[in-house]
């Protein structure tokens, strides 16, 4: 049984723990973690799933961003499951509770960094970031977007830029 909760403050040293398994020492060198150190996840929007022992298996975090001229958005990620737990639909369901958690919020926009073919299935479109640039180098076929508005990403073009609270560490700060 596994279980999708908001992320707490002991779920962290667990939380860098497959973060780092899943993608490598390396990981707080890529473009998205430009938008995301020195900051707070968005309110409400970082989870984990805990199996039913209480283990943390997986987690995801949602940031706040400014998408160029389309304005206030979210950037997703990392998600990551623990290796002895994927393929078992965890990702699915974050994925899934994320989204229609941050929808519920009244986000209008989702942007990521990440595989088409994995995030098409949810509705992520390379097509809404176009003319939208990152702080940095990224594959364009990675970078999408996903309307949670119809239209919230027509016509957004320029940088996206990071915005939310500010945080003294984040690997050791949690959403409250």
């Amino acid at each position: 049984m596994v279980t999708i909760r908001n992320e707490i403050a002991a779920d962290v040293a667990a939380r860098e723990l497959i973060l780092d398994r899943a993608f490598g020492k390396g990981r707080r060198r890529k473009t998205s973690e430009r938008l995301r150190e020195g900051r707070l996840p968005a309110e409400g929007l970082a989870f984990t799933a805990v199996d039913g022992k209480g283990r943390v298996i997986g987690t995801v975090r949602l940031w706040n961003v400014i998408a160029g001229s389309a304005g206030p958005a979210l950037l997703l990620g990392p998600i990551a499951v623990d290796g002895r737990h994927q393929n078992k639909g965890i990702g699915r369901s974050l994925m899934a509770h994320a989204i229609n958690t941050a929808r519920v919020l009244g986000h209008e926009a989702v942007l990521l960094v990440g595989d088409a073919p994995y995030y098409s299935r949810f509705g992520f479109d390379a097509a809404h970031t176009r003319s939208l640039h990152l702080p940095g180098p990224v594959e364009r076929e990675r970078f999408l977007g996903l309307e949670l508005e119809q239209g919230a990403l027509d016509g957004a073009e320029g940088l996206v830029s990071a915005a939310g609270a500010l945080a003294d560490d984040t690997r050791a700060v949690v959403a409250a």
